[in-house]
This record gives C-alpha cells, sequence and structure tokens, in this order.
C-alpha cells in the first residue's frame, strides 16, 4: 500500500484504500440475517461478493458500494440489529465525514467490506465489549 504525502493528494480518486474489516455480533437466527443483509445492501446499490455460514453461527458477508451510499449502508447495517464493533464504528464514520468533507471527488470510490458476525439467536448472552475492535 503506498503513503500519501500530502493532504491534497488523499483527495485524488484511487489513492485511499477503503477495504474495511469490521466485526459485529447479532441475536438474529443467522439465516435469516444473512437474507436481511444481503437484500438491503443490495437495495442501497451495493454488490455482494460472497457470503458465507458456518455451523457456529459465524458470518461472512463480502461486499462492495460506491462511497456516496456509505451513510445509506451504514444506516441499515444498524437497522438490521447488528452490533458492530468499536473499531467499526470509527471506520465507518470516518469514512462517512470523509466522503462528505471531500464532496464529489471521491464519491464513486468503491469502498470494499468485509464483515464477520457472530450470531447468538435466542437468550444467548451477548457482550460487544468482547470483540476485537477490528
Amino acid at each position: 500500500m503506498r503513503q500519501v504525502s500530502t493532504f491534497r493528494e488523499a483527495l485524488q480518486p484511487g489513492t485511499i484504500p477503503w477495504a474495511l474489516q469490521m466485526k459485529a455480533i447479532s441475536r438474529q437466527e443467522p439465516s435469516r440475517l444473512v437474507k436481511t443483509l444481503t437484500g438491503a445492501i443490495v437495495a442501497c446499490g451495493g454488490w455482494v461478493l460472497s457470503r458465507s455460514e458456518s455451523d457456529s453461527g459465524l458470518l461472512d458477508i463480502l461486499f462492495e458500494f460506491e462511497r456516496s451510499s456509505c451513510l445509506e449502508i451504514y444506516s441499515i447495517l444498524i437497522a438490521a440489529g447488528l452490533e458492530l464493533s468499536r473499531g467499526a464504528h470509527i471506520r465507518f464514520t470516518e469514512l462517512c465525514q470523509c466522503t462528505r468533507l471531500t464532496g464529489d471527488v471521491c464519491r464513486d470510490e468503491i469502498v470494499s467490506v468485509d464483515l464477520e458476525v457472530q450470531t447468538y439467536p435466542g437468550d444467548e448472552p451477548n457482550d460487544i465489549s468482547a470483540l476485537p475492535s477490528q
């Protein structure tokens, strides 16, 4: 990955890699959550590249979207019942603020998100503080 040396260079399209790795937890049933998230991401103009579900309730969804849709994507993740890790909230906030401040310069850039969700359907306890800050 190439480092940007000036603020002006950072504003040039293609120089900021927005490849996010995020972790979250959810109390929803895994197969229902996958359908909900997939539909919501596509409805916001995103592309679901892959999705998988393990027997332990771990979901992995790889998706992309244009930066102009970052606020909508962030909102649908929360509306779907995900409890994002602290690091995921920070990165998404950075993305949304950066996109807003740079205006039309970078709105068409593509953001890639690798989202890992541990599901705890039913009454099992979940503790967001136990998630890594990623």
